[in-house]
């Protein structure tokens, strides 16, 4: 929509736009918020709108519907970024995308108070207590919190336990100190001192520095053994047993990566999955993947960007290096990017693209059992992408050609509609015109009788048609399609099995999916039914002929009596096993009795 069709009043609201960085909002007719987005330069990115062309036809729609334009300005482009985000969470506009990640993680919280309690929260409170995670994985976060209240006499009452409220001996000793949970400094048994030296432990152990609480166990165990204090020194040595186990549970991935952030992003059709890992002291402390909604055509830095927004909004972190597979559509203040090459961190990145690969796949496994009709127009919606079709592929037919040595020789067409195996439509030939094994004129026998039979039927045709082989078989099949005049209304294409090369027509440089491709997936799985289908047909057809063959070799029986014994007792084996009125009501008695003379003789 060139700049010259715009309405009068929105032409004013595009020239009062400033220079500067900001949030701008589209509304429509009746005042629904469409879309909210952030810009570097709000006046060269709101205009934009306007003044180009655009592929993608959602974002020409949305254009079509602005009737009016707000703006914000902000300090910076981080500021823009955050302040995008809470108004897209809050406010959900249709066009933008879609943040699928609305849970409250917990978070393991200090208590900012005499003898701090610890417990886990999923509400932030800013009291001066000390916040560690959120942890997205649950079972860690618990299995964390039950290491260190066993590792630890910590207090779990909600006294107020104020040194002067202690010293009026206002309180009395519980359960927990009598089971030893606790070591009663409600009592005055235990010193502020020494329960402050186990929360400062307990702060390294969540900040990820292990090793330097071992090291500082393994210094005080020393210390109660020179003392002879041997009860204290084998509580210590209990500990530290446990954090060796906690340790060697942790991913460490490098001892030389202190503290740095990964983000890797998948993308499917219309979702993409970005993974968030965690390092601190060489080892993976915290993991998350979330899921993003596409709506208009998003770039995959747009949609990098947004995911790390959330992702450390929601889990905070003070890492000034971000490890990414590109650079994302935003910078956050005090950090900088590194793409690795090679090593640690390299190693690092493709961990965590497993990761979200991994999780993308659990969610399509979802998807298929959940709502199998969504799973499978995601599947077509793929193909047609990959493979450049103009529509969708919901009729897909696949050929295949067997014979040994052009004997019987037969060809098998499979056919699969929304994705999936439709075998009511499979069909099977012989090959009737071909002499000797000529895989090419026999594809062209095949493909002409099908596709007349289907035109003079007026029968709906294929989207999309695939060869078993490669350029020969698809020249073969262009040849067919232009004398049937069907070249331009059906997508043809060739497989060739040893490298799994896609052939277009008139394009000799073949197409190369990744092995993981669900587009090649099908591909494969047409082409494998049609070959066991063919093969199928083909030993029928030789097991009927020398079955037939022996029948004939009877004298008086020929080719049309052993096909009628064939049709009505399947084998040999059944012929010879029925009795003469079975076979006369076949046959006639004469043939009968020869046929059982010859079988008992």
């Amino acid at each position: 929509m060139p700049i010259e069709t715009t309405k009068p009043h929105i032409k004013l609201q595009l020239a009062a736009l400033p220079d500067n960085p900001g949030v701008y909002q589209f509304f429509d007719k009746t005042g629904t918020l469409l879309y909210v987005g952030k810009a570097k330069n709000l006046k060269k990115r709101v205009n934009q709108y306007f003044t180009k062309e655009h592929g993608d036809s959602k974002t020409t729609v949305l254009v079509r519907k602005i009737e009016n334009i707000e703006h914000i300005v902000v300090e910076s482009e981080e500021d823009a970024l955050l302040l995008e985000n809470n108004m897209i969470k809050k406010n959900r506009p249709r066009y933008n995308i879609l943040l699928k990640d609305d849970k409250t993680f917990p978070w393991i919280v200090i208590k900012n108070e005499h003898f701090p309690r610890i417990f886990f929260t999923r509400t932030y409170i800013k009291d001066g207590s000390q916040y560690f995670g959120p942890y997205a994985n649950i079972k860690l976060a618990k299995f964390l919190l039950e290491m260190l209240t066993s590792l630890y006499q910590l207090r779990t009452c909600k006294l107020n336990l104020e040194p002067a409220a202690i010293a009026k001996g206002k309180f009395q000793l519980c359960l927990q100190y009598h089971i030893k949970n606790c070591a009663a400094p409600c009592e005055g048994l235990q010193s502020e001192e020494e329960y402050m030296q186990n929360i400062q432990d307990i702060k390294n152990i969540l900040r990820g520095n292990i090793s330097e609480v071992i090291a500082l166990l393994k210094i005080r165990m020393q210390a109660c053994v020179e003392k002879l204090q041997f009860e204290q020194a084998g509580m210590i040595k209990k500990q530290l047993e446990q954090l060796e186990t906690y340790k060697s549970r942790s991913t460490v991935v490098s001892q030389t990566i202190t503290n740095v952030d990964v983000f890797s992003i998948v993308l499917d059709m219309d979702t993409a999955y970005v993974n968030f890992l965690k390092v601190q002291n060489g080892a993976v402390i915290q993991m998350h993947t979330m899921e993003l909604k596409k709506q208009l055509d998003e770039t995959l830095e747009e949609l990098l960007a947004m995911a790390m927004v959330e992702i450390r909004q929601k889990i905070p972190s003070t890492a000034h290096e971000i490890i990414v597979p590109f650079i994302p559509d935003f910078t956050f203040s005090n950090t900088h990017y590194i793409i690795p090459q090679r090593g640690d961190k390299k190693a690092l990145l493709e961990l965590s693209e497993r990761n979200a690969k991994h999780y993308q796949l659990e969610k399509l496994k979802n998807l298929k059992n959940v709502d199998p009709e969504r799973h499978s127009k995601r599947i077509l919606e793929t193909m047609k992408a990959d493979l450049h079709l103009s529509e969708l592929p919901t009729h897909i037919e696949c050929f295949d050609n067997s014979n040994i040595g052009g004997s019987f020789p037969v060809a098998a067409c499979v056919v699969f509609k929304n994705a999936k195996p439709s075998k009511a439509d499979y069909r099977h030939f012989n090959i009737r015109t071909v002499e000797g094994p000529n895989d090419f004129a026999s594809m062209e026998e095949i493909l002409t009788r099908r596709y007349s039979r289907l035109i003079a039927e007026n029968a709906p045709l294929p989207q999309l048609v695939i060869v078993d082989g490669g350029k020969g078989q698809l020249s073969s099949a262009v040849k067919i399609f232009k004398q049937l005049g069907i070249f331009e209304k059906v997508q043809l294409i060739g497989i060739a099995k040893r490298l799994e090369e896609i052939f277009f027509p008139n394009d000799s440089i073949p197409l190369y999916l990744s092995k993981t491709s669900e587009t090649l997936k099908v591909i494969q799985q047409l082409r494998n039914e049609a070959h066991r289908f063919g093969i199928t047909h083909h030993r029928n057809q030789r097991s009927k002929f020398f079955i037939t063959s022996e029948l004939t070799t009877i004298e008086g029986i020929g080719e049309k009596t052993a096909t009628l014994l064939l049709k009505k007792f399947k084998s040999i084996g059944g012929i010879q096993s029925a009795t003469v009125e079975e076979l006369a009501a076949v046959i006639g008695q004469k043939k009968a009795e020869v046929v059982r003379n010859y079988f008992t003789s």
